[in-house]
C-alpha cells in the first residue's frame, strides 16, 4: 500500500482519504494511519502548492546556483551543505556530480537581490571556492507540473 499510496499522494496531495480509501480498497482507518505513520517517520516530508507566480501577479526571480567547495576533513559536503541550507533565501540544495559540487535554488524579489545573496552571504562562506549563476528565465514545468498550456500556431494556413 505505501508505494502506491506515496504516488497517489505525490500526483495530487488534495486527494481526500475517502477518495485515497476507494483508489486503494482500504479503509479510511488504514490509509489515515498509514498517512500518519509516513509524517510521523519522515517519509512525507510535507504539502506544498505549485504556484504559477507569473499568473499570481508575483515579482520573483528564481536562480540555479552552482557551487564549487572545499569539503571538511571528515564532514565531506555535509557541513557546507547544512551551512548553506540554513540560509533563509535558500529553497533547495542538492549534491551533485560534475564541474560543480552543490546546486542551490533561490528565489527572490530582483535579480539584484539574487546577486547581493550570492556576493554577501553565499560566497563568503568558509568553504566556498567559488560560484555561478544561472538566472531561470521562465519555467515550462516544474515538480512534473506543465506551466505553459499548448501554443496556439496563428500563422495561418497557407495553399497554393
Amino acid at each position: 500500500m505505501e508505494n502506491k499510496l506515496l504516488s497517489l499522494l505525490e500526483t495530487d496531495a488534495k486527494l481526500t482519504i475517502k477518495e485515497l480509501a476507494v483508489m486503494l480498497s482500504k479503509s479510511e482507518e488504514e490509509v489515515s494511519a498509514e498517512i500518519k505513520l509516513l509524517e510521523d517517520t519522515g517519509v512525507i516530508k510535507g504539502y506544498k502548492a505549485i504556484i504559477d507566480k507569473e499568473k499570481a501577479n508575483v515579482e520573483t526571480v528564481s536562480a540555479l546556483i552552482e557551487i564549487k567547495v572545499q569539503p571538511k576533513l571528515g564532514h565531506g559536503f555535509d557541513a557546507i551543505a547544512k551551512k548553506i541550507a540554513k540560509l533563509d533565501e535558500v529553497e533547495s540544495i542538492y549534491l551533485m556530480s560534475g564541474g560543480f559540487d552543490l546546486a542551490v535554488m533561490v528565489t527572490d524579489r530582483s535579480f539584484q537581490e539574487v546577486a547581493m545573496f550570492v556576493a554577501q552571504r553565499l560566497s563568503p562562506l568558509e568553504g566556498v571556492v567559488s560560484t555561478a549563476t544561472h538566472f531561470i528565465l521562465k519555467k515550462y514545468k516544474e515538480q512534473g507540473v506543465l506551466f505553459s498550456g499548448e501554443e496556439k500556431d496563428d500563422r495561418g494556413t497557407i495553399s497554393f
